[in-house]
C-alpha cells in the first residue's frame, strides 16, 4: 500500500469515528467542549502570533494556505462527541498519523494550486500538529478521566504525527534501508515564519524508494523530532532509533540545520549540553560552555562517539552548497577546566564541552543514536549532516514564504537526498 493510499485509509477511518461519534448520546452535551482558560505551552501560544508590526497569525495563514485547517477543525470537532478515555486515545493517535501521512503525501505529490503553500513546505505539519495539542489540552470531556490518560492521549499524538509509529520498512529484497530524522523549526520568537530544511528532507523521502547513482535501490524511513529538551531527556530519540534498529537498517542518519551556506558531515558526537539557546519552550538544557552537563537518560558512553558515516563519498555529492567534513569539536583538556577548540577531533582523557554539532539538540540526536549503535550487533554506519540554513529574500520581512526561500529549501532537499544516496551506493553485502 502506498503512502498516499495508508493516509487516506487513515482518513476515512478517522472520518467514520467521528461521525458514529456525532451519532452517539454523548454527542448531546452543550455546544462547545473546551476550556480556554487552560493554559497553553509556550510554542502552543505563538500560534496566533504576526510578524513584528502585524496583526494576521502567521500561523493561521500558513495552516490555511496549505489546506491543513480544515484538518484540525475536523479535530476540534470530534472531540466533542469521543464517548470515552479508550476512544480519545484512538481519535488522537489516527489524527496525528493522518496528519504525518497527509504531510508526506503532500511533500511527495507536488501539489501547488492558486494560493496554496509550496507543497515541500515542512511549517503546516509544525504548526498543525500545535493546533492539534492545544484543542486536546484545553478539551474538557464528558467522561472522568486521569491526568495519566490525558498526558498518554497528548503522547500518541506526539508520537504519531512524527512518524514514529509508522516507520516500519517493508520487506523487500535486495533494497537497502535508511532511517532519518529531521527536526521541527525553531528559534521562532526571533522569526516566526521559520522552517527547518531537516523536516523538509524527512517529509520529501519518507517511505519512498529511491535509486543511487549506481542503480542501488534505497528504502527510506523518516521522523521529525521536536525542539525540546523535556522530549529527549524521556527517550523520544531512543524510542524512534531503537525500534528501527531492530530492523537492521544499512545506514542512520540524523539531521538537522547548521550553519549558513554549506553542508556540514559531523564527525565526532559530543555527550553534554552546553548551547546557551533555549529550546521551543523556552527552557535551557542546563549546561555552559565551561561547565557542561551529560544529558539526562542516556546510556553508558565516552565523551565523545565519533561518526561511522561513509564520509568522503557523502562529501563529493554535489549540488549549490559545499559539503564539508567537520572534525572541530569543543572539549576541556584533561587536567584542565578551560574549553578549547581543537580542529582534529578530541584528545584523550577531555570533557566533552560541543560536538561538531555544537552543543545543542542536533549534536544530542545524534550522540544518542550513535551510542545506540555501540549496543547494537553488527551496527549499520551512521552520524549526523547538518544542512545549510534556510534563508527568506532579505527584502522579505512579512510574506510567509519568497521566491529566494522555496528555491533554498528546494535545493537543499535536492542535494540532502544525494549526499545520504551517496554513502549506501555499493554492491549489497550479505
Amino acid at each position: 500500500m502506498t503512502r498516499l493510499a495508508r493516509g487516506l485509509s487513515v482518513l476515512c477511518g478517522v472520518t467514520l469515528t467521528v461521525s458514529l461519534l456525532v451519532a452517539t448520546p454523548a454527542a448531546a452535551h452543550p455546544a462547545g467542549c473546551a476550556d480556554g482558560s487552560v493554559p497553553l505551552t509556550v510554542e502552543e501560544e505563538r500560534l496566533d502570533r504576526p510578524v513584528p508590526g502585524g496583526t494576521a497569525s502567521v500561523p493561521a495563514e500558513i495552516l490555511d494556505r496549505s489546506g491543513f485547517g480544515a484538518l484540525v477543525r475536523a479535530f476540534t470537532l470530534g472531540l466533542c462527541a469521543v464517548p470515552d478515555a479508550r476512544t480519545a486515545g484512538s481519535y488522537a493517535e489516527a489524527t496525528g498519523r493522518l496528519l504525518f501521512e497527509s504531510a508526506v503525501a503532500r511533500a511527495q505529490r507536488s501539489l501547488t494550486l492558486g494560493a496554496a503553500l509550496p507543497a515541500d513546505d515542512d511549517r503546516p505539519l509544525y504548526w498543525a500538529r500545535l493546533a492539534l495539542t492545544r484543542a486536546l489540552r484545553q478539551w474538557t470531556p464528558s467522561f472522568s478521566h486521569s491526568a495519566d490518560e490525558r498526558a498518554a492521549w497528548e503522547k500518541r499524538l506526539e508520537y504519531s504525527s512524527r512518524g514514529l509509529t509508522s516507520s516500519a520498512f517493508r520487506p523487500l529484497p535486495g533494497v537497502r534501508k535508511l532511517m532519518i530524522s529531521g527536526f521541527d523549526p525553531f528559534q521562532l520568537d526571533a522569526e516566526i515564519r521559520r522552517g527547518n530544511p531537516s523536516g523538509a528532507v524527512a517529509l520529501a523521502l519518507d517511505g519512498r524508494i529511491l535509486t543511487t547513482l549506481d542503480g542501488t535501490r534505497v528504502q527510506v524511513q523518516a521522523v521529525v523530532f521536536p525542539v525540546r529538551y523535556p522530549d529527549f531527556d524521556g527517550g523520544m530519540v531512543e524510542d524512534a532509533f531503537r525500534a528501527a534498529l531492530a530492523r537492521r537498517p544499512d545506514q542512520v542518519t540524523t539531521i538537522s540545520q547548521g550553519r549558513p551556506g554549506a553542508f556540514d558531515l559531523e564527525a565526532f558526537n559530543g555527550r553534554r549540553r552546553s548551547a546557551a539557546a533555549p529550546d521551543n519552550l523556552n527552557l535551557w538544557g542546563g549546561g555552559l560552555a565551561h561547565a557542561p552537563v551529560v544529558f539526562p537518560n542516556v546510556g553508558p558512553g565516552p565523551e565523545f562517539l565519533p561518526s561511522t558515516l561513509p564520509m568522503e563519498e557523502m562529501s563529493q555529492a554535489g549540488g549549490l552548497f559545499p559539503v564539508r567534513i567537520n572534525t572541530t569539536v569543543r572539549e576541556i583538556p584533561a587536567g584542565s577546566t578551560i574549553p578549547v577548540v581543537r580542529a582534529d577531533g578530541p584528545t584523550d582523557g577531555s570533557v566533552a564541552v560541543e560536538g561538531g554539532g555544537g552543543g545543542y539538540l542536533s549534536n544530542e540526536s545524534a550522540y544518542r543514536v550513535t551510542r545506540l549503535l555501540t549496543e547494537t550487533p553488527s551496527a549499520p554506519p551512521g552520524g549526523h549532516l547538518h544542512t545549510p540554513v534556510l534563508s527568506f529574500d532579505t527584502a522579505n520581512s512579512a510574506a510567509v514564504t519568497d521566491a529566494v526561500f522555496e528555491a533554498n529549501r528546494a535545493a537543499i532537499v535536492a542535494q540532502s537526498t544525494a549526499i545520504l544516496l551517496a554513502g549506501l551506493a555499493g554492491p549489497l553485502v550479505p
